[in-house]
C-alpha cells in the first residue's frame, strides 16, 4: 500500500512510503529537505520493519527543532502501518 504523510516542523513537507504488512519500501521525501539525507535515509531503511525504523530513527532532532526528517519518517511508517491494518480489517 502506498501512503503519504504530511510532516510537522521539518523542511521536507511530505513523506511517501510503501508498506506491505510491516515492511517498508520505496520511501520518498517530498517538497524540501537536505538532499543528501533525503537520498540516504530511504536507502538505509528499505526493507526494514516499522519497529526497526522506529528503534533506529525515533527521537532524532534537527538543530533546535523538536523532530527531524528521520523522526518524522517513524511517524509516517507507523501511520501507514495502522492505515493498512484498518483497511485489512474493513475488507
Amino acid at each position: 500500500m502506498e501512503y503519504v504523510y504530511n510532516t510537522e516542523f521539518t523542511c521536507a513537507r511530505r513523506i511517501k512510503v510503501e508498506i506491505n504488512g510491516d515492511v517498508v519500501t520505496n520511501v520518498e521525501f517530498w517538497d524540501g529537505g537536505c538532499n543528501g539525507n533525503l537520498k540516504a535515509v530511504p536507502r538505509l531503511v528499505d526493507g526494514m520493519t516499522v519497529e526497526q525504523i522506529e528503534k533506529k530513527l525515533g527521537g532524532i532532532t534537527c538543530g533546535r527543532k523538536p523532530t527531524s526528517c528521520a523522526d518524522q519518517l517513524t511517524k509516517a511508517v507507523r501511520a501507514a502501518f495502522e492505515e493498512e491494518q484498518r483497511r485489512r480489517h474493513n475488507n
